[in-house]
């Protein structure tokens, strides 16, 4: 826009496309999340259905069945909100709650179809497994930590509140001691 300025002309320009780029770069941010997330649960899913389905003791499917229903919730709560903060088309929303719904019952089906043939206490079993698991872990740990809690952690609404902070902070080692005792009894 051109205004008149005594002798000459003076340009006065907006920039809004940068308040643009930024929600555009944090949906990038929010998507590449989601799809990391569910790569990382999908892994750890597999795996662990596999390890339910290949077992043939009892006192080894219990544990594993509450430990998968605890796992299974709260991995589902936190796909679902990094998927509605993706902002994705609703076919791409449920093409990713249908990976995350089949994934532990496609495990349990191949570990019961390998039951036969899958030795699990076999070392290049153990090693397979222990390696899934570590990177499956690894990665889900990773992205709780410095994808999930990091930004909600550094936030102006959690930043502005002692009170808040103290209740997250407090959340969040409950969280952390009840899966350990989980992990315990499991």
């Amino acid at each position: 826009m051109a205004v008149a300025n005594g002798g000459g002309m003076h340009f006065h320009g907006h920039n809004h496309g940068h308040q643009k780029g930024a929600i555009g770069q944090q949906l990038l941010r929010y998507r590449v999340v989601a799809m990391v997330l569910e790569l990382g649960i999908v892994v750890h899913s597999i795996v662990i259905g596999l390890g339910v389905g290949a077992s043939n003791d009892v006192c080894t499917i219990k544990p594993l069945v509450a430990a998968l229903c605890f796992h299974q919730m709260f991995e589902g709560m936190g796909l679902g909100g990094c998927i509605l903060q993706a902002e994705y088309k609703t076919l791409k929303k449920a093409a990713m709650v249908f990976f995350f719904s089949i994934t532990t019952p496609f495990g349990i089906a191949l570990g019961i179809a390998l039951s036969k043939t899958y030795k699990e206490n076999s070392p290049s079993s153990l090693i397979t497994v222990g390696l899934l698991n570590a990177s499956s872990a690894g990665l889900l740990i990773y992205m709780a930590l410095v994808d999930l809690l990091a930004a909600d952690f550094m936030g102006p609404k959690l930043q502005g509140s002692i009170k808040l902070q103290i209740k997250s902070y407090a959340a969040v080692l409950l969280g952390a001691g009840g899966m350990s005792l989980m992990a315990k009894w499991a």
